[in-house]
């Protein structure tokens, strides 16, 4: 709480004339989603700054163009949480909701915020498909399905990018891809087309899944 809210009265010098939410952020999206998309935690000056996941910060430009060419989103990019962003189809939520220093939450911050994003879960009564963002974002939802007896150990579905899972009968089928990070789009480790790809093999999954 102590490192959102410092965030917030110090600002970076280019938002400087900003107001920061410097509050936990809460997941959002369609509640009807047939797509879950778990994330990690907000960005220092992205989330932090704006109140929305993905809102602000070059991790949000690469999800959104992503979703929007996938048909999920109505527009590609999200600056601020009044900028007209609407999701179609889909939810983003994550297993931390206040932003953690070096983009690097504990064990304990993901235990804590862990009731919020299985309540998202159990009211998200529609998912067909879920994408876990990164490999934290992997274990904690596999962490919840085990827990609720649907799956026996976490080790059964190794992360890798666009791995995918049948992780339970008559469950959602998961797949895996590299958070879009700075990190990991400014060393190419995950491209646009790479993230564009996950979201049109979600998007087609729908399509053959859909009851005429």
């Amino acid at each position: 709480m102590a490192y959102r809210e410092e965030i917030g009265r110090v600002r970076r010098r280019a938002y400087r004339d900003q107001e920061y939410w410097s509050k936990p952020v809460p997941g959002f999206g369609d509640p009807a989603a047939r797509l879950l998309i778990v994330g990690l935690a907000p960005g220092a000056h992205g989330a932090n700054r704006t109140g929305r996941m993905f809102t602000g910060d070059r991790s949000g430009d690469f999800l959104y163009r992503a979703l929007h060419d996938a048909g999920f989103a109505n527009q590609p990019t999200s600056v601020s949480m009044d900028d007209g962003l609407l999701l179609h189809d889909a939810y983003i939520a994550s297993p931390v909701r206040c932003v953690p220093p070096d983009n690097k939450p504990t064990l304990e911050e993901i235990h804590t915020c862990r009731p919020f994003l299985e309540r998202e879960i159990a009211l998200l009564t529609r998912v067909k498909i879920v994408v876990v963002l990164g490999g934290i974002a992997l274990q904690a939802y596999l962490s919840i399905l085990r827990d609720r007896g649907q799956i026996l150990a976490r080790s059964a579905f190794p992360f890798s990018h666009g791995a995918e899972f049948v992780t339970h009968a008559g469950g959602p089928l998961l797949l895996a891809s590299y958070h879009p990070s700075q990190q990991n789009t400014s060393t190419g480790r995950l491209t646009a087309t790479m993230l564009a790809a996950i979201f049109q093999r979600a998007a087609s999954f729908l399509i053959k899944t859909q009851k005429p």
